[in-house]
């Protein structure tokens, strides 16, 4: 039985008990400066993902609220983030945004039963390597689909391609159509976000471009008409400043089969990018997060997104840290960064329709470049020759065929290089003379050498005795050619042995019997000898057969053969 109780420990509670008026103060300076900074972020994602924009605000408003009300981090922001763009975009090109919306909640679904059966901690193990590679990949991705706004671009009703090559194609067809008026908010937005810290590091530089920029084409609208060329998003969307009824997609059947391959990538790419969001969190503030806990939390939170017509969330480093850099000290801030949020849905959200849609480009191509991580993904391009590998076909894939792809077969391949590191860390050795007690320790020991009885081999295999290594194993003995009277096998060095394994060394037993060749294992620790006694290895060997120690071992060898000499 699964303890619910120990599962599911959100951090918000615990933290309540010693809670202060100071780390009040501190969490609301800090929710407030998030709220402010998830704006622009908030809106460039929605758009970016295909939906309207205020679908973005609403997701940080409930996911946000709820991944920081029950979440196993003390400082995690949840919301909509640039890791999503690709994987929404293609779901709603595909199956449309009711098919997005049963996506999210079977993700969500997904990710409560992570949580609930305590996978939190095997996430962490996915290799680096494909995190970077579709990191980066994604970042490429985003950067190709803002091509067209940063340029202005006019395609006469053509429908933009889904896939990478498509897209460039149709935008080297169309680059007569250049907007230099588009050209020019792009590249004043992406100037103004890279110096602004040098003099403010409090107010986000997307935040300080976006108000500077829809300042400016706002006064050209009004008062010189003639010159506004510049689409805004009041030009391609109508925008709605409240939170829209709850309501249930439609679940059939039919649906979550469709939609159960997209819903694992959603689900697999949450739970990646929370608890990597979370652990560097962790480092920043000397704390631990609950991983389960987060999961169950990131999994509530996209139920809850799409009943409010929001889009998948998950946790988001880049908020995350500035909370952190904020003061903020409790998951009270993030709840707070929500409320901020849904009073700028409320008050100010119509003011969203004059800004630029150049000037979200700008802000998107900023991001892409943070997320790529290129001084990382360069770095590992040294790296061993599986790593680079992984990470060149994870990152060709992210970005030439589909996500959900890059991440399936970058696991698979990572999974089969690593079987192949293990076979090559598993030795196997034979002894057919004599035993160097000096070879079995670190230290000199001055006993004497074990000598080994004529007709006897010895066969030490160190390290995890696997379907991987299993044949290895074989092999060897089949290479040695002779038929010795007695086998002992050493199994002091497997910390674990699996089905494959059993029924490998089953089959030698057996075979050995055929062949009248005398089996015993040595030095099998209690958690193999245990699997071994399931498997019926007292049966099949004889208890005296199976030795705690080479010497034992040595000595039952000994006995057995002079006790065929006198039959």
């Amino acid at each position: 039985m699964i303890d619910h109780k120990q599962v599911f420990r959100p951090k918000l509670f615990s933290l309540l008990k010693d809670y202060t008026k100071a780390d009040f103060m501190a969490d609301l300076m800090a929710g407030i400066i998030v709220g402010i900074v998830a704006l622009p972020l908030a809106i460039a994602f929605g758009i970016a993902k295909g939906v309207s924009p205020e679908r973005g605000i609403i997701t940080a408003i409930i996911a946000g609220f709820l991944i920081s009300f029950l979440g196993g981090s003390k400082v995690q922001i949840g919301g909509p983030t640039g890791a999503f763009i690709v994987i929404v975009y293609g779901i709603i090109q595909e199956y449309g945004l009711d098919g997005l919306m049963v996506a999210t909640l079977i993700a969500g679904v997904l990710l409560v039963l992570m949580g609930v059966f305590r996978l939190g901690t095997v996430i962490k193990f996915i290799p680096y390597p494909i995190i970077i590679g579709f990191t980066s990949g994604i970042a490429v991705t985003i950067f190709t689909t803002q091509i067209a706004d940063i340029f202005g671009l006019q395609f006469g009703g053509e429908k933009i391609p889904g896939d990478f090559v498509g897209k460039w194609i149709i935008y080297f067809q169309h680059f007569d159509s250049i907007n230099w008026g588009s050209v020019m908010v792009s590249v004043m937005s992406v100037l103004i976000i890279i110096f602004t810290p040098q003099f403010s590091k409090k107010i986000p530089g997307s935040l300080v471009a976006i108000v500077f920029i829809t300042a400016i084409v706002y006064f050209i609208r009004m008062y010189m008409p003639e010159l506004a060329t510049i689409e805004t998003i009041g030009d391609r969307f109508s925008i709605q400043n409240s939170l829209p009824d709850a309501t249930v997609p439609s679940l059939d059947w039919e649906a979550i089969q469709r939609l159960i391959s997209p819903a694992i990538t959603i689900a697999l790419l949450g739970a990646i990018e929370s608890l990597l969001s979370a652990t560097v969190a962790d480092g920043a503030i000397g704390d631990k997060h609950d991983s389960n806990t987060e999961l169950i939390a990131q999994g509530i939170a996209n139920i809850a997104s799409p009943i409010f017509g929001g889009i998948p969330a998950t946790g988001a480093i880049a908020r995350t840290m500035t909370n952190i850099n904020n003061g903020g000290r409790s998951p009270v801030s993030g709840i707070i960064h929500a409320i901020v949020l849904l009073l700028i849905l409320i008050f100010l959200m119509p003011l969203a329709q004059y800004i630029p849609m150049a000037c979200l480009a700008g802000v998107l191509v900023m991001v892409s470049y943070n997320m790529s991580d290129w001084r990382v993904f360069s770095r590992l391009l040294h790296a061993p020759k599986s790593d680079v590998v992984v990470l060149l076909i994870t990152f060709f894939l992210t970005v030439l065929v589909d996500l959900t792809v890059a991440i399936e077969l970058g696991l698979i391949i990572a999974c089969l290089l690593f079987i192949h590191r293990v076979m090559q860390t598993t030795q196997i050795s034979v002894l057919t003379h004599h035993l160097d007690p000096n070879d079995e320790t670190d230290m000199e020991t001055h006993e004497e050498h074990l000598f080994i009885p004529k007709g006897v081999e010895v066969y030490e295999i160190d390290g995890p005795f696997f379907f991987g290594v299993a044949t290895k194993f074989e092999d060897i003995m089949s290479r040695m050619g002779n038929r010795p009277k007695v086998r002992i096998i050493r199994m002091r060095k497997i910390p674990f042995i699996d089905s494959t394994g059993i029924h490998n060394l089953t089959s030698l037993c057996e075979m050995s019997k055929k062949e009248q060749i005398h089996i015993i294992l040595s030095g099998v620790i209690p958690s193999v000898q245990k699997e071994l006694e399931k498997a019926g290895f007292y049966e099949l060997l004889g208890e005296r057969n199976i030795c705690s120690n080479i010497n034992l071992a040595l000595q039952t060898a000994t006995d057995f053969l002079a006790e065929q000499t006198e039959a």
